[in-house]
């Protein structure tokens, strides 16, 4: 069949509906909230972990370059200390004028360091830098102004001999400094870079997001294989209950055979106490089932003996009821009283044949196969019905081929009789009744009766094919309806393997028969 034009693909149409069901976490499977569940808390966990790491890293490197820093500037105190003082050290006495001394001269002062000294409010020397060649590299204008503040802090002018060390982006790097008073008064300041730390902290955030991203993936897959072999069973009760909703448990003989395996429906645990359950239950419907069948049965049984029965006496009525007619003179009202007793034992004999039809039906009795010409099937049964009921008009839509399948003649004109008479009954004189012959798009043929009548009202159309359902309430009509001949049409077209089909609205009704090719 051509794509109708303005029509959405289906793949379009498939794929807007998975983003809704993405959209909509009601609408996830079990095992996607189990993994994604088990990935947030994977990833929460790490996160925490990984935060306490860089925190007590950050802490101890710090606690470590404090104590480095500590030294380094207690090394350029006492190397002031040392030149005002020299007897205080070794006794030598280096001829330097102590305003000449730079504390980046003191013993042990590693490369990258800064130092700058200052008396009063006033830098004795520019600082500067230990270049990793052991050079002095004075500082920029901007830095010497923050290594000033650091010196006039209120710790260090407060009296206190240091101040808190403090971290400082200068022109040369990411610092750490502190400033110390020496005992002569001055204030040296004290610097050393960060950039060890820092390193030493961006590795750790990289190792610890690569490894926490391999350990996620490594354990999503795991646990997406442990959450699907743990859940298992539970699909194994899904199949169950799936195939057990296709069955028609509605009518029929059931085999409800289908049971959860054993190892999905160990009781103890929760999936098993659902498999458990589910075999429980369907144990249950299974006894129903068969005792709604034998009961069925038993009440076919019953039709069929009591229709078969029924068959000898209503003939004696109809015999009896022809020969008063033809041997004794009646009176006006007695003649009328013979025919009404004439018209219902007739009406009841139809009643009858058609109950001893389904009881037939119903057992399976099996069909009398053979080359059916449906087109010559439909022009013989619509041409009985012009003259019972010329007051119609009665068209045919007949193929310019014969139109044949292998079929139980008998039954397919009972069929096309209780359609055309149903068309009859329940619409007014005038209406056109078309009959039609065709072949669908898949070879199979298909049998139409179509009139313009009222239309079946909708609450009549779900039930219509059920046994003695009578729309003559709803339906103008002039004669009675036992309410079984759509039900024997319906089981007449099944039993040969086919399908019927009402399609109704006012001013249009159609049955459909497909019959297989």
């Amino acid at each position: 069949m051509n794509q109708l034009s303005g029509a959405v693909p289906r793949s379009t149409a498939d794929g807007d509906e998975q983003r809704r069901r993405w959209r909509d976490p009601n609408s996830w499977h079990l095992r996607t909230k189990l993994v994604l569940a088990t990935m947030l808390l994977l990833v929460a966990i790490c996160s925490v972990v990984g935060s306490l790491l860089y925190a007590s890293m950050d802490n101890f490197l710090t606690q470590q370059l404090d104590t480095q820093l500590f030294q380094a500037s207690h090394r350029a105190a006492e190397f002031r200390n040392l030149i005002q003082n020299p007897s205080a050290g070794t006794g030598q006495n280096s001829g330097a004028s102590p305003s000449s001394q730079d504390p980046l001269d003191a013993p042990g002062q590693g490369a990258g360091t800064i130092s700058a000294r200052l008396q009063g409010n006033a830098l004795v020397l520019p600082p500067a830098m230990r270049s990793p060649d052991g050079q002095r590299v004075t500082l920029r204008q901007s830095d010497q102004a923050a290594l000033i503040s650091i010196a006039l802090s209120s710790a260090i002018q407060s009296g206190q001999p240091q101040s808190v060390p403090v971290d400082r982006q200068l022109s040369v790097g990411h610092y750490r400094l502190m400033a110390a008073r020496t005992s002569s008064g001055d204030i040296v300041v004290t610097g050393l870079p960060l950039a060890a730390k820092d390193s030493a902290l961006e590795q750790l955030i990289l190792t610890t997001v690569i490894v926490s991203l391999g350990g996620l993936v490594l354990i999503g897959l795991i646990g997406t294989y442990v959450i699907r072999r743990t859940l298992k069973p539970l699909d194994q009760v899904s199949a169950v209950a799936a195939n057990v909703a296709q069955l028609p448990l509605d009518a029929g003989e059931v085999a409800l055979a289908m049971r959860v395996p054993p190892s999905a429906a160990h009781a103890g645990t929760e999936v098993g106490n659902v498999g458990h359950a589910l075999n429980r239950m369907l144990d249950n419907v299974a006894g129903a089932l068969q005792a709604r069948q034998e009961s069925e049965m038993k009440v076919r049984q019953f039709v069929a003996d009591a229709s078969h029965e029924l068959r000898t006496p209503l003939t004696a009525i109809r015999g009896y009821t022809d020969m008063l007619k033809m041997t004794e003179s009646l009176s006006p009202q007695g003649t009328e009283s013979l025919g009404r007793v004439e018209t219902q034992s007739l009406r009841m004999s139809r009643l009858v044949e058609d109950l001893l039809t389904l009881a037939r039906l119903d057992e399976g009795q099996p069909l009398k196969l053979g080359p059916v010409d449906l087109t010559q099937l439909v022009v013989e049964t619509v041409t009985d019905q012009k003259v019972i009921a010329p007051d119609h008009q009665w068209r045919l839509a007949l193929p310019d081929e014969p139109v044949e399948v292998k079929a139980d003649g008998a039954r397919l004109h009972q069929v096309m009789v209780n359609l055309l008479s149903n068309a009859r009954k329940h619409t007014e004189a005038g209406t056109v009744v078309t009959a039609g012959v065709a072949r669908s798009a898949t070879g199979d043929a298909v049998i139409t009766v179509t009139d313009n009548g009222p239309g079946v009202p909708a609450e009549l159309q779900k039930k219509v094919f059920s046994r003695f359902t009578r729309a003559d309430k709803a339906r103008t009509g002039t004669e009675g309806s036992t309410g079984l001949g759509l039900s024997i049409v319906q089981a007449i077209v099944e039993a040969h393997g086919g399908s019927v089909e009402l399609h109704s609205k006012p001013g249009r009704t159609e049955f459909a028969v497909y019959l297989p090719a």
